[in-house]
């Protein structure tokens, strides 16, 4: 059998969303001028708010802001290291780390598996020690990343699909894995009911609503 561990990363492991403060940290770093861009994109969180545009676009749009139409692949990696360095010292409950910790020495492969870009997250998750991250790509070629999301937002039923594309790429039978999943967000109920074991972990009060209703663990890392 195959163990596996699989963690969302934004306020499950990590104590705030990480997308804005990435953008406005690097921007701040690498182009301090588009930090005037900064009302424009919070018009564009409003029209998704207003359900004008979607997720996956919001993102777009606010890496076109405030990281520029592309990025080159260096000022990224560079971007992304300071940014995960920074994160791993003072955002990441200790709870968190435990559970990690525990998980990885119980044998689990651990999985990071978030809805957020794979260019930064990647950085965070080998801090952290996991093996594997599944995550939202993006459109590179010539040595630059585009503001434009390769393939699906890893969000919701996606995250599920691209999990599912992960094991079936490494050749796990679905039926010899037994798969751990925690998160904080009923936008995860996919993964959650995939998996053999659902922690909800620091949930808000939609997720703490269904964990209870079908027995669930719920941890709580915030305290």
């Amino acid at each position: 059998m195959h163990h596996i561990a699989v963690y969302d990363m934004d306020k499950t492991i990590t104590y705030a969303p990480t997308w804005t403060s990435f953008l406005v940290q690097t921007a701040k770093r690498e182009a301090p001028w588009r930090l005037a861009l900064l009302p424009v994109a919070a018009l564009a969180t409003l029209g998704y708010a207003a359900r004008l545009i979607g997720r996956a676009r919001l993102k777009e749009i606010t890496q076109r802001l405030l990281l520029g139409p592309t990025l080159p692949e260096p000022v990224a990696a560079r971007a992304a290291a300071r940014f995960a360095e920074r994160v791993v010292a003072t955002g990441v409950y200790a709870g968190a780390l435990a559970q990690i910790a525990e998980d990885r020495a119980a044998g689990n492969r651990l999985v990071l598996a978030t809805a957020s870009y794979g260019f930064y997250a990647a950085a965070i998750a080998a801090r952290l020690g996991f093996d594997t991250v599944i995550a939202t790509d993006v459109e590179r070629d010539h040595g630059v990343i585009h503001a434009r999301i390769r393939g699906e937002n890893c969000y919701g039923p996606a995250k599920r699909a691209m999990l599912e594309a992960w094991l079936a790429g490494e050749r796990i039978a679905r039926s010899d894995a037994t798969i751990r999943f925690y998160s904080d967000h009923v936008s995860d109920m996919p993964s959650l009911e995939w998996a053999d074991v659902a922690i909800a972990a620091n949930p808000h009060t939609q997720l703490r609503a269904r964990a209870w209703e079908r027995g669930w663990w719920v941890v709580d890392w915030t305290r």
